[in-house]
């Protein structure tokens, strides 16, 4: 006869109880004292399988994704990157999950401790979006797609190799680790040919502008030649511990390696997209345009943004958001000192050089003194600042014409990588000094940095969420972080004040123009047009916002939906707690377990309300 789960070991600490309880009859106390050994004990077996699920998960998990282990500045295993783009890779993939979640039916949540409970809720959202994912039928519709100009291993190889990237460049293991990357770069790029062409041979292909994107970005890296190429960067200047007698044979690898085999695949790669691809590629641009398109999106959004949304229903949220933001926008304007049509103080914006920067020495000295303000001000909103040190740079040459206004990679504290803050030089006049301060609040301090570095040092959390990235609650916050400029006394000066809206304008707009593009056939035109007419932004930027929305389906929506989680949340706790609200609590809450699911994250909150109103 099977036993309940956890009676082997229960059983001993009922047999102590008893053996040491003073003789005499067996009392109401005694018994509730047998029953609380025996509850410990069956919740402790509970906790220890959990454990034990969620390290055996993360071992098969690192094994079968090299990708983000390379990503994180680990150690590589060139076997396992070379099977990068598979679908072996995948079938294994999808079985892992299977027997993840599997498992995890079998440990009863109720048995464990308040944190275990919400680890066991996300890791039961991970697999179960990682199961939706890897079903066949929708790899035949993602993984024959396995990167596009918005982001992929063809784009950011360089940029992962160079100095500054994932490798340290502190010794001859270190050069010869890039070395090894080398030899199997090409293999990778090889892997997602052949996935392009299954794509080409089922029908199931990216639009033309998103191939052309990819083109250029090729034709980026293959101009940057001989010591500007971010392939032979490292060598430039090597550290002392690189023995001088080592350095020529260093150099003629590195040489070898990219002339014979990383720049020829970036050739063949080149090759395939302008002969074989771009010739089938779609013309237009909406996934509901796409062979399976339209089910893919409703997936697409689960997975985005965390909840079962409708594309028409964030479609109407959208709508009502852009017009809530349009009437704040009309008064910052008459503080600006302008009055009239709304939409043609959206073109003045772009054409008066007063709100442009004049040049790359401004942006910086700008970010530097808002990273100060920020630091001066933080203490008041939270406990701990960041845990790891900050970089503000300006994005490489190469990337520059391709990015949006700014973004944020994270850094690696025990290989001494900061984050860094990158912010867009390119095309200078058509970027903005009234964007500043809602940028930096977004990307650095309290965004992305603040947000992913403290994950990142909390050595108490499982993997999944200590590394978790789920981008309704990374971008969500970052969004809503931005908002604490007001009461940080940012916003003061107008032309800042506008620039904050005008960034949250972008995001609500975001939900009108994605699902308009994949849910109702919009136009790549007429989505650039929607938002240049209710937004400052200048028409480079429209026009790359777009383009990367045509990219990465839904990722744009977790912003809005995540950031409005945050706030509703955070209104419900002041709301309920009254005086006993404490910001630097709240913040303190929703950050202290990583990044999680909104549904979690409402558990959470709700918890941590719970627990001040019974003080």
């Amino acid at each position: 006869m099977r036993r309940p789960s956890g009676s082997i070991i229960a059983a001993p600490a009922l047999a102590c109880v008893l053996a040491c309880a003073p003789a005499g009859p067996f009392t109401p106390a005694l018994a509730r004292e047998v029953a609380a050994a025996t509850t410990g004990a069956a919740s402790e077996v509970q906790a220890n399988n959990l454990r034990r699920l969620f390290a055996d998960d993360a071992g098969r998990e690192e094994a079968l994704d090299p990708l983000s282990a390379l990503y994180r500045g680990d150690i590589a295993d060139t076997a396992a990157l070379a099977r990068i783009y598979t679908a072996g890779l995948e079938r294994e993939q999808l079985a892992s999950a299977h027997r993840s979640r599997d498992a995890l039916a079998g440990i009863r949540r109720a048995a464990l401790s308040p944190d275990l409970q919400i680890s066991y809720d996300v890791f039961a959202a991970l697999k179960d979006e990682e199961l939706a994912s890897l079903r066949p039928e929708v790899r035949a519709l993602t993984a024959v797609r396995p990167f596009n100009h918005f982001g992929g291993l063809h784009v950011e190889f360089p940029s992962l190799v160079a100095p500054g990237g994932v490798i340290a460049y502190e010794d001859e293991q270190d050069y010869q680790a890039a070395l090894a990357l080398y030899r199997v770069f090409p293999r990778m790029l090889d892997n997602a040919i052949l996935r392009f062409r299954e794509g080409l041979a089922s029908g199931v292909v990216d639009p033309r502008l998103t191939v052309e994107n990819m083109i250029g970005q090729i034709d980026a890296i293959l101009a940057r030649s001989g010591p500007e190429s971010p392939f032979l960067q490292s060598l430039a200047q090597f550290p002392d511990a690189v023995p001088q007698s080592a350095r020529p044979a260093l150099r003629a690898a590195f040489a070898s390696a990219v002339d014979g085999e990383v720049t020829p695949a970036y050739r063949r790669l080149r090759a395939f997209l302008a002969e074989e691809y771009l010739p089938s590629a779609r013309d237009n641009v909406g996934l509901s345009q796409m062979k399976g398109g339209r089910d893919l999106y409703r997936l697409l959004i689960r997975r985005e943004t965390t909840l079962p949304l409708e594309p028409d229903a964030v479609h109407r949220l959208g709508l009502s958001e852009v017009a809530r933001i349009r009437r704040k926008m009309e008064g910052v304007q008459r503080e600006l000192g302008a009055s009239g049509d709304l939409d043609l103080f959206f073109d003045r914006l772009r054409d008066d050089p007063r709100f442009h920067p004049k040049s790359a020495r401004q942006l910086a000295q700008g970010f530097a003194r808002i990273g100060t303000e920020v630091d001066a001000a933080l203490p008041r909103f939270f406990a701990q600042g960041p845990a790891a040190p900050l970089a503000i740079e300006p994005y490489p040459a190469y990337r520059a014409r391709y990015e949006a206004g700014g973004s944020y990679a994270e850094g690696d504290p025990e290989r001494r990588r900061p984050g860094v803050f990158f912010y867009n030089t390119y095309d200078l006049s058509h970027r903005f000094l009234s964007g500043m301060t809602t940028l930096y609040l977004h990307e650095a301090v309290p965004g992305h940095h603040l947000q992913i570095s403290l994950a990142r040092a909390n050595a108490q959390l499982p993997p999944f969420q200590r590394y978790g990235d789920n981008s309704a609650f990374v971008e969500g916050w970052a969004l809503y972080a931005e908002t604490l400029g007001y009461d940080m006394g940012l916003y003061t000066d107008p032309l800042q004040h506008w620039g904050t809206l005008d960034d949250e304008m972008l995001r609500a707009m975001r939900l009108v123009v994605d699902t308009g593009i994949h849910a109702q056939g919009w136009s790549r035109a007429q989505a650039i047009d929607y938002m240049l007419a209710n937004s400052g932004m200048g028409r480079s930027d429209a026009e790359s916002e777009v383009d990367r929305y045509i990219a990465t389906p839904a990722q744009a929506l977790s912003y809005k939906i995540g950031a409005l989680t945050f706030q509703r949340l955070r209104d419900k706790a002041r709301r309920q707690l009254g005086d006993r609200f404490d910001i630097r609590g709240f913040h303190e809450a929703v950050l202290g377990s990583g990044a999680l699911p909104l549904p979690v994250l409402e558990t959470v909150v709700d918890r941590w309300i719970a627990a001040r109103t019974e003080r």
